[in-house]
């Protein structure tokens, strides 16, 4: 008797095709053994939908397509959700670090485009993201340099969680205050 898969966690879910795979970096390792070295190749990748959703995942075989192939599996299966500002930009600056590594994440104007280095570049691309200016600092491992960028996009939050959470209008949030009667003259003349 067969059983059906079960829903949740250990089921499997459909994708959609509309998500996209960056390889960031791939490495050959090699364990020594008693007859010599045995080679076999560690990827990282990082996909993405391009709409606010990003994951990043390492993948080990002996052959490099089954090690690209591992690590997007394992990418999709710990995909996050990135609140953006307009589609666009992220909605503050944010810092993140993972081991010696650091980043710096700021949201930009329009038409500023990406400007940050390798890892950090694919991450954003995955994400979505058109407008960000990142900076690295400390370790220059791409594994770190990933693993921090997820640290600060998991910290981002937009005005209307932050709202949520302080049980306050997101105009509160903002700051952007309605005038009451009788203070614009007062605030002209001051």
């Amino acid at each position: 008797m067969a059983r059906e898969p079960r829903e949740g966690r250990g089921g499997r879910e459909r994708e959609a095709d509309d998500i996209i795979d960056k390889l960031v970096t791939i490495n050959r390792v090699a364990k020594v053994v008693k007859g010599g070295r045995r080679f076999a190749f560690a990827a990282l990748v990082v996909v993405g939908d391009q709409k606010g959703r990003v994951g990043y995942g390492a993948g080990k075989a002996r052959e490099v397509p089954e090690a690209i192939r591992k690590a997007t599996e394992r990418a999709k299966r710990s995909m996050i959700r990135v609140p953006m500002k307009e589609g666009r930009t992220l909605h503050h600056d944010v810092y993140g670090h993972f081991g010696a590594g650091k980043v710096v994440l700021r949201s930009a104007t329009a038409g500023t485009g990406i400007i940050a280095g390798g890892p950090m570049r694919a991450v954003f691309e995955s994400l979505g993201i058109g407008d960000v200016v990142a900076k690295s600092l400390g370790s220059r491992n791409p594994h770190n340099m990933v693993k921090a960028t997820f640290a600060a996009l998991e910290r981002c939050s937009s005005p209307r969680s932050v709202a949520s959470r302080r049980g306050k209008k997101v105009s509160d949030i903002l700051g952007r205050r309605e005038p009451v009667a009788g203070q614009e003259g007062e605030e002209a003349h001051a």
